[in-house]
């Protein structure tokens, strides 16, 4: 401003007034820079903790990878006979082949030097004819011989530190006796063996030819001599018609799985001694099955084919409840025939081998195909570490050794967002159980049911939240008195303080008892209140108008605060009377006898009703201020032209103020699905998908917080729980972004008005 402009008497070009209006800009410029860089900070934060959170997820999705070591050919190799099995320990260090001429050597992984030769105790004039395992992870063998007769073992190791060096010992033990077990009472050549050992409880299953022999043998200790006795028992099963490629005990020994002809597996059960089924494995007619073998925890059957494809079966219940062998998953390598499956030790994934020398890296759960390569020129005897990070091959007179990368083969789409067929589950489920009481459980990582309770939580939330908050807000910034809104909305801005924490206390060990407890009042509260509310409104309309402009314009609504507290009185003291009037005196008992619903205490109805007591005041606060930011002389205009302030309402103030409205409920929703302490105290966290109102859930968030102090730093476990963090945020990041595009197209569209 120049001075011949400035009021008269008033000099803006002081030096005084030159110092300030340039603090003023350089502040100006500060504040600026400030805000600038704050948003900017934020914006690199949150783009910061989306790329680190996909850098950990990252490896579940990346496949297997091998590496070859170099190939030995141990002197001890050339005369040790053909080979009917090999291993390795645990920590990939020895070896073990046990051969047809009766010798299990032990030898070095890294050098090949034998280290130890075993003969077993074979009659004299006898060979080993056929070789079986019990299922994989166990170290018990059993070898079928010329004379009908079974010798069982297992091959241990034992860790030393002498002299402050690792040495691993190997042995051969004789669990169940060094003294063979009679199978064919004919002396007939063992053609296929199997065992299972459970505790004392010994099952021998052997074939000769179509024949079947399956013993029962109960084992114990001589107390003099502290030999192992054994006392057998012949289980006599029907006969075959086809000659046997292989037979398989489950380790509760209740069946007994037998491969014969082309492509059929008979069925036996142990415990009545019947056959449950014979069925088909192919159904092409020109295939045939060229291995089996068991998965770990002997539950699934993997079954290799002629035309490289790779199938799973387990027992399953039908319709009628009646055990049945199903087919669950198919894989496939290549189109040359399948000559070995090896199963891992610890997880539900296998390799196997095609006649050509092809290999592939399996997980059954996942339904993942990690890995195809080519490692040799022809089939070889291929066996898996017990960490399944280690191969052996021996192929043409030399052993090949190979590393194996594979730390995630139990995750893929279809096992976290697709219905899996677990083993022992009668059907397809979604289904979230990440630890379990045995070593060789089914990994169970599926985040549908997860996903499903955060949306379900936040529901119930907004289904309480938005009609109160809404409704609070409308009321308060256009009908309220100044003086008395004042005083209601700093209130309401208040309760956004309280700690979740103490919201979720306060539901779980109060709120959740007392619900259930008093089921029928809380029901009848939710229908008398708006009731009660109503007639008050009617009766309020037919006092005579004296009395009602007595009561301030705006202070109505705390006619009805007495109202509230009356019904709400009425209702909870009515309780006991409607639940022995109406339920026969127990309403939980009702609900799940008569209506067949399971009642869960901590249930959505608690999750409701905490989680929309913290969500309401966000919901208001936003709404409130966008409802009271519409000019008022749009309000005054639409009364001027005769509109009732109703009217005024709905058609200009709300679609004026929508775009508020909008961002106060999706901003309320961010605070539903993100919420963590209240859905971790007042539900049973059971990742379960029903939307019933009366049953629990687990969210995303309350998983996340809940497991994982738990899980192992980099495991699969921990990387999903990563996932399902990254999964919470897009959601997040999507939703806001999807609020705001119809947030600006409403304010597009209403600003005319």
């Amino acid at each position: 401003m120049n001075r011949s402009s400035a009021p008269e008497g008033i000099d803006f070009n002081t030096p005084a007034m030159q110092r300030k209006r340039r603090v003023r800009a350089l502040k100006d410029r500060l504040t600026r820079w400030y805000v600038g860089v704050g948003g900017m900070a934020v914006l690199f934060a949150i783009t910061l903790i989306f790329f680190y959170l996909a850098w950990v997820v990252a490896p579940l999705f990346k496949g297997a990878s091998l590496k070859a070591d170099a190939p030995l050919t141990p002197a001890w190799l050339k005369d040790a006979g053909r080979p009917l099995m090999i291993s390795i320990e645990e920590q990939n260090q020895v070896g073990l082949r046990v051969s047809e001429q009766g010798q299990a050597i032990f030898f070095d992984i890294d050098t090949g030097n034998e280290l130890k030769r075993v003969d077993l105790p074979l009659p004299p004039g006898v060979r080993i004819t056929a070789i079986g395992k019990d299922q994989p992870g166990t170290p018990l063998i059993a070898v079928g011989l010329s004379n009908g007769q079974v010798l069982a073992f297992r091959h241990a190791y034992e860790v030393s530190y002498p002299g402050n060096r690792k040495t691993i010992t190997p042995a051969i033990a004789w669990p169940v006796g060094q003294q063979p077990l009679t199978l064919d009472e004919a002396g007939r050549a063992i053609d296929q063996v199997t065992l299972s050992l459970s505790g004392s409880h010994l099952r021998l299953a052997g074939a000769t030819g179509t024949q079947l022999h399956v013993l029962a043998v109960e084992l114990g200790e001589d107390p003099q001599t502290g030999s192992v006795t054994r006392q057998q028992s012949l289980i006599e099963l029907p006969q075959l018609s086809a000659e046997v490629k292989g037979l398989f005990i489950d380790p509760r020994q209740q069946w007994l799985y037998v491969v014969n002809g082309r492509a059929q597996a008979d069925v036996f059960s142990l415990l009545d001694r019947t056959l449950n089924g014979r069925y088909k494995l192919l159904e092409n007619a020109n295939a045939e099955i060229t291995f089996a073998t068991q998965l770990v925890g002997g539950i699934s059957l993997l079954f290799g084919d002629s035309q490289g494809g790779i199938s799973q079966w387990f027992m399953v219940r039908d319709t009628d409840g009646e055990p049945r062998f199903t087919r669950i998953r198919d894989f496939h390598l290549d189109d040359a025939p399948i000559v070995q499956i090896r199963a891992e030790q610890r997880r539900k994934g296998f390799v196997a081998m095609d006649a050509e020398g092809r290999l592939g890296v399996f997980h059954s759960t996942a339904h993942r195909t990690l890995l195809v390569e080519q490692i040799t020129q022809g089939p070889g005897l291929m066996t898996l570490s017990p960490r399944a990070n280690r191969l052996l091959i021996e192929s043409q007179g030399t052993l090949q050794a190979l590393s194996l990368d594979n730390p995630h083969p139990e995750i893929s789409w279809s096992s976290l967002w697709e219905k899996v067929w677990y083993e022992s589950y009668d059907e397809p489920q979604y289904v979230w159980q990440s630890t379990a009481s045995n070593a060789d459980y089914e990994p169970k990582l599926s985040l549908a049911p997860l996903t499903f309770g955060t949306l379900k939580a936040a529901f119930y939330a907004m289904l309480l939240a938005a009609p109160l908050a809404i409704a609070a807000a409308i009321y308060t910034a256009y009908f309220m008195a100044p003086v008395m809104r004042r005083k209601v909305k700093p209130v309401i801005e208040l309760m956004e303080a309280m700690p979740t924490v103490i919201l979720g206390f306060f539901a779980g060990l109060f709120l959740a008892p007392y619900l259930e407890a008093n089921l029928p009042g809380m029901f009848s509260l939710l229908v008398l209140v708006p009731i009660g509310i109503l007639l008050a409104g009617y009766l309020w309309s037919r006092l005579p108008a004296n009395l009602r402009l007595r009561v301030p314009e705006g202070w109505e609504a705390a006619l009805l605060v007495p109202v509230v507290l009356g019904v709400g009185w009425l209702a909870l003291g009515m309780s006991p009377h409607l639940e022995s009037w109406l339920f026969d005196g127990d309403m939980r008992t009702w609900i799940e006898h008569d209506l067949g619903i399971t009642y869960d205490q901590r249930n959505a109805l608690v999750v409701g009703l905490a989680m929309g007591f913290a969500v309401i005041p966000n919901i208001y606060s936003i709404a409130e201020d966008a409802i009271f930011g519409v000019p008022r002389s749009l309000s005054l205009g639409s009364l001027a032209l005769g509109a009732t302030p109703w009217q005024t309402l709905t058609r200009v103030v709300l679609l004026t103020a929508s775009p508020g409205l909008f961002s106060a409920l999706m901003i309320g929703m961010g605070r539903a699905v993100g919420e963590t302490m209240i859905v971790l105290m007042a539900t049973g966290n059971t990742p379960i998908m029903d939307m019933s109102l009366f049953e629990g859930m687990r969210t995303l968030a309350a998983n996340v917080a809940v497991e994982m102090p738990e899980s192992e730093v980099g495991g699969s476990h921990y990387r999903v729980l990563f996932l399902a963090a990254l999964v919470l945020l897009v959601f997040t990041f999507a939703m806001n972004t999807l609020a705001e595009l119809i947030r600006q197209r409403l304010r597009k569209k209403y600003s005319s008005l």
